[in-house]
Order: structure tokens, then C-alpha cells, then sequence
């Protein structure tokens, strides 16, 4: 197994355990997952400065509640990069056409492209999001597809086994998602069961656009949501040229707005 997928591994398994709401010992990190204390050390490293988890003596601690970590409360993501948000949306709207079918998941990006869709007609949306699925709504003739399962408040979207079997059953012309981290290599999620959903809905459409505002590029991002070469379109403000030349050489069509 390449180096990159084990660290992706042990990754995750290190996060899980620290949402569990357990304070994560060095020591028991490395008996459990079957690696060195200076290993654990450096994954604890990269996932501090990733914001994900909180380094402590001896260990980490997740950054929810005071403790643990997630990306930045969706309300607080709402009021980051507007300008840059609404530029991607209007981009990717503009590029629709009448009747296509697009699974949307649930991010701040997504709920300014659902604004933007509005000007579209006869769109068939499927999407986690009850915010989405109110705004999008609103265009001429649409058709909203609100995917159930567990909900979760603070973002309004629904996850888990019930959402997945749903998507599953369904098919898209476009999936057009938001991604917590893109880097050469592919895009990534903080949340795993995010990441679950992207990658259902991936499997599920025929193209796949990612949007990603600059701040997006060589972030922290454990759960693997694609490679780089299951991108069709990357819309973005602002590309890293090494980033750029890898998506392109990947054959993914790079939109700077």
C-alpha cells in the first residue's frame, strides 16, 4: 500500500477515535495502529496543523465543543470569501443548461450556487441540504430531490447509510460539490461522512465539478473524496500554478473567475 494511502489511514483512524470524544495517548495510538511513537508523533503534527485535532502532552484532543476539531461552524464559512463564493457560483450557473440533473451536497459554496440557480430553468437537483433544497426551489420549473437520513442541524444537511442508498438509486447528468481540501493529488474532506457523500454522488454522475475558493488548496483534508483525475471541472479564484499544471495534466478543466 503506497505511503500516502497508510497516512491517509491512520488518519482517519486517529480522528474517529478523537470525535469519539477521547483524549488520544501516544503511547496507545501506536499499539493499536501498529506503527512507532515518533510516527504517531508526526501524524499527530500534521493533523495539528491541519486544525483537527488540538496537541496536548502525551497526546491530542479533537477541537469540537472546546476540545475537538471540524472545519469552521457553517454559519462562520457563510461569511468567509463571499466575494469569491458568489464568483464561482455565477460561473457555474451561467455554464448550465435547461433540464440538466445535478446532485449538490451540502457546503457554503453550494448554498451560494443554489442562490445562483434561481436564474436556471428546469433543473432536477438532488441534494443533502434542506438549505439548498429551499433556495433551489425557487428556479423556474424546478425539480428538488431531498435526499433523506440523518440529520444534522448545524448544517442543515442529512448523512449516513439511509442518504447513500438513496443515491445510489439515482443518477445525475453533473455532481457539482465543495471539498475541504485540494491538492495535486485529489480532493479531500474533514468530515467522513461528508466525504461518503461526495464520493456516492461521484459514482453516480456523469461529470464531476469541484468548487474551491483559494483557501482550499494544500489544506488539512483526511477522508480521500477523489483523485485528481475523477475531476471533470475545478472552478476556483485563485489555483496554486503546481496545483494547476497537475489538475490540467490530469485532464481536469481549470476555471479561474
Amino acid at each position: 500500500m503506497p505511503e500516502r494511502s497508510k497516512t491517509q489511514r491512520r488518519g482517519q483512524a486517529i480522528l474517529n477515535l478523537a470525535l469519539s470524544g477521547n483524549v488520544l495517548n501516544v503511547d496507545l495510538l501506536a499499539q493499536d495502529l501498529g506503527v512507532s511513537r515518533e510516527t504517531v508523533r508526526r501524524d499527530l503534527a500534521r493533523l495539528d496543523r491541519a486544525g483537527l485535532l488540538r496537541r496536548v502532552h502525551g497526546g491530542a484532543v479533537a477541537v469540537r465543543l472546546g476540545l475537538v476539531v471540524e472545519e469552521d461552524a457553517f454559519d462562520a464559512r457563510m461569511r468567509q470569501a463571499v466575494a469569491a463564493k458568489r464568483a464561482i457560483a455565477a460561473h457555474v450557473a451561467a455554464e448550465l443548461r435547461c433540464g440538466q440533473s445535478l446532485f449538490i451536497d451540502t457546503g457554503s459554496t453550494t448554498v451560494f450556487l443554489a442562490e445562483a440557480l434561481v436564474a436556471c430553468k428546469q433543473l432536477t437537483i438532488i441534494t443533502n441540504s434542506a438549505r439548498i433544497a429551499s433556495l433551489a426551489a425557487k428556479g423556474e420549473g424546478a425539480r428538488i430531490v431531498l435526499l433523506g437520513g440523518e440529520f444534522r442541524s448545524a448544517g442543515a444537511e442529512t448523512v449516513g447509510a439511509a442518504t447513500l442508498a438513496q443515491i445510489a438509486q439515482l443518477r445525475a447528468d453533473h455532481a457539482i460539490l465543495t471539498v475541504a481540501s485540494v491538492t495535486a493529488a485529489g480532493c479531500y474532506d474533514i468530515d467522513p461522512a461528508e466525504a461518503d457523500i461526495a464520493r456516492a454522488m461521484i459514482s453516480r454522475a456523469g461529470q464531476v465539478t469541484i468548487l474551491a475558493d483559494a483557501s482550499k488548496f494544500d489544506r488539512g483534508g483526511v477522508s480521500e473524496v477523489c483523485t485528481m483525475a475523477q475531476v471533470t471541472r475545478l472552478v476556483t479564484d485563485y489555483i496554486p500554478p503546481a496545483i494547476a499544471a497537475a489538475a490540467r495534466a490530469a485532464g481536469v478543466l481549470v476555471h479561474q473567475v
